[in-house]
């Protein structure tokens, strides 16, 4: 069955506390290749049946009204598993 994958990710312009504490752990881990950490949510929406434009935009509805927060959340991405 195909699967939809729906990436969400806090506004650029706000904290995001997850991320800052990974990014202390790295720090304190001597980890130093990476200046910022930003973390999100991953979604896969098993489609029954083909993925055809309609059910595609759908699942876009649906990330924006359902599966972010449209205050301090962006879709990223809805895309079609490979």
């Amino acid at each position: 069955m195909p699967t939809i994958v729906v990436d969400v990710m806090p506004k650029s312009e706000l904290l995001d506390p997850q991320g800052k504490a990974v990014s202390g752990a790295f720090a304190r881990t001597g980890v130093t290749a990476f200046s910022d950490v930003r973390i999100g949510k991953r979604f896969e929406l098993t489609v029954d049946g083909e993925v055809t434009d309609d059910v595609l935009a759908e699942a876009r509805r649906v990330a924006e009204e359902v599966l972010s927060n449209s205050v301090i959340e962006n879709v990223v991405g809805v895309e079609v598993a490979e």
